[in-house]
């Protein structure tokens, strides 16, 4: 048994100023931008919002402007697993993170959980073969 559910949305921004990047979706969104704390996540900055929202995330990225979601998860083998068996693959594992294509082409990652309340709300997936 694992839990996993939608956590971020990553709005992908083929650009090298990730400041004014976010300066656009902050005012597009209204919601704050923000630095993260973590000196790994240079080519990030997160998007304000109530603990309960998805996350947005805007990130400096070097393929073509994209949205990507990530699902949260508290087994990431299990839950790359779980997809393929619903038709997803595996495309790169990155850092600590899958990046997973969907059967019709979307991107995806699936990642440790992120937000406080993931325990709360996430959805519970049975054993291994279960869907």
């Amino acid at each position: 048994m694992h839990k996993s559910r939608l956590g971020t949305i990553v709005i992908d921004c083929q650009t090298q100023d990730v400041d004014a990047a976010a300066g656009f979706w902050s005012a597009a969104l209204g919601r704050s931008a923000m630095t993260l704390r973590n000196p790994d996540d240079a080519a990030y900055r997160g998007l304000a919002g109530a603990p309960e929202d998805v996350s947005v995330l805007v990130q400096a990225v070097q393929h073509a402007s994209r949205v990507h979601l990530d699902i949260e998860t508290d087994d990431i083998e299990a839950e790359v697993a779980r997809l393929e068996a619903l038709g997803a693959r595996r495309i790169a594992q990155v850092k600590r993170w899958w990046v997973m294509e969907a059967p019709t082409g979307q991107r995806f990652c699936v990642v440790r959980p992120q937000r406080p309340d993931f325990e709360e709300h996430a959805n519970i997936w049975p054993g291994p073969g279960v869907r």
